[in-house]
C-alpha cells in the first residue's frame, strides 16, 4: 500500500529509553490501577463509540471487547452509533469512554485523547459497470449516496466532491443510507454511485456485487491544499470486488480516542492490547493492507497521544 507521509506527534521525549526498572515500577502501577477500579478483580468498563453493524469500526471494536475478555481486565462495550462525529459528540457529552474517528473529523481541540491509530480507512466510490461515469466530475447532475448523517465518511465525501468543484445539494443530489442499503439502492438504479470509508475489501460485501470503482488518486493533494489535513495516497487491486478495476483513492488514518475522565489504567489496558494483541484486531481478509506495530500507533496526527498510552508506549519499546 502507497501512503503519503502522515504527521506524527509524539511526546518530545518519546524517543529516550527507559531503564528496566522504571518498565517493571509502571508496569507494577497498572496493574494496580486495574485491581483498584472498584472491587478486587473486576473488570473496568469502557464504553466504545463505533458505527453501524458490519463496518470496519464495528469490526474492530467488537474484536477489540473479544482480545480484553481474553487478555486483561477490561471490559469493552462497543455502542453502535453513526460512526465519528456521533462519536465525538458522545464522547464530549461523556456518554462513552473511548471513540473510533476518522482522523480528519477529529482536531487538537476535541475532549478525546489517542490511544493510538489503528487502521487506514479506504474512501471508495463506486458506480454500476455499465455506468458512463468515469470520473468524479462525471457525477455533476447524478445522484449519490454518502452514508449516514454523523458518520466520517459522508463528511469526506462532501470535502471530496467540494474539492472537484461540485456543490453537494446543487451539482449534485445526496442522499444518506447505511451501506447495506446504500449498495441495495446501486443495483435497483435508485442512485448512480455510492461513497463509503471502510478497510479493503468492505465486509458488508458478502455476497459477489460487480461494481467499478472510481480512482480518485488525483483528488488527494487538492483535498490537502482545501483543507490542511495530509490525506494519504492507497491502492485498491483489481478484482477486490467483481468487476472493479485497480484504483488507487483517498486514505484516512482512524483514531482511537479516550475520554479525558478515562483511567490512566483503562487507557494502558487499551494500549497493551493495541500493541501486544494486533494480530487479533487485523481481519483476516484485510491482512497485506493493514497492521499494528508501535510506529503505526503513534503516527496520529494532529491529535496528541494520550500520556498514558505514550507511557507504555515508550516503556515497552524505548
Amino acid at each position: 500500500m502507497n501512503t503519503a507521509p502522515t504527521a506524527i506527534s509524539r511526546d518530545p521525549g518519546f524517543t529516550k529509553r527507559i531503564s528496566r526498572r522504571g518498565v517493571l515500577a509502571l508496569s507494577a502501577a497498572v496493574a494496580a490501577g486495574l485491581t483498584t477500579s472498584g472491587c478486587t478483580g473486576s473488570a473496568a468498563r469502557v464504553r466504545l463509540g463505533t458505527a453501524q453493524p458490519g463496518g470496519q469500526f464495528h469490526e474492530f471494536a467488537s474484536a477489540l471487547a473479544a482480545a480484553a475478555e481474553k487478555y486483561s481486565r477490561l471490559r469493552i462495550e462497543p455502542i453502535v452509533t453513526e460512526g465519528s462525529f456521533t462519536n465525538l459528540r458522545l464522547l464530549a457529552r461523556g456518554e462513552i469512554d473511548a471513540a473510533l474517528t476518522l482522523g480528519d473529523a477529529a482536531s487538537p481541540h476535541d475532549s478525546g485523547l489517542a490511544i493510538g491509530r489503528v487502521y487506514e480507512c479506504y474512501i471508495q466510490v463506486a458506480v454500476r459497470p455499465d455506468s458512463p461515469v468515469r470520473h468524479l466530475a462525471d457525477l455533476r447532475g447524478q445522484r449519490m449516496d454518502l452514508g449516514l448523517v454523523g458518520s466520517g465518511s459522508a463528511v469526506t465525501g462532501e470535502r471530496l466532491l467540494r474539492t472537484a468543484g461540485i456543490t453537494p445539494g446543487t451539482d449534485i443530489t445526496i442522499e444518506h443510507r447505511n451501506l447495506s442499503a446504500a449498495v441495495r439502492a446501486l443495483q435497483r438504479r435508485e442512485v448512480d454511485a455510492i461513497l463509503w470509508g471502510d478497510e479493503v475489501p468492505t465486509p458488508v460485501f458478502e455476497h459477489p456485487t460487480r461494481l467499478r470503482l472510481l480512482d480518485l488518486s488525483e483528488w488527494v493533494a487538492p483535498m490537502y491544499e482545501r483543507s490542511g489535513y495530509p490525506y494519504d495516497t492507497v491502492s485498491v487491486p483489481s478484482n477486490t470486488y467483481p468487476g472493479s478495476g485497480a484504483v488507487d483513492t483517498v486514505g484516512v488514518p482512524t483514531l482511537l480516542l479516550a475520554s479525558p475522565d478515562l483511567a490512566d489504567h483503562a487507557v494502558t489496558g487499551i494500549a497493551e492490547l493495541l500493541l501486544g494483541h494486533g494480530d487479533l484486531l487485523v481481519p483476516a481478509q484485510t491482512i497485506g493492507f493493514q497492521f499494528l506495530d508501535r510506529r503505526w500507533l503513534v503516527g496520529t496526527g494532529q491529535v496528541p497521544l494520550h500520556a498514558a498510552a505514550a507511557a507504555y508506549y515508550r516503556a515497552e519499546h524505548g
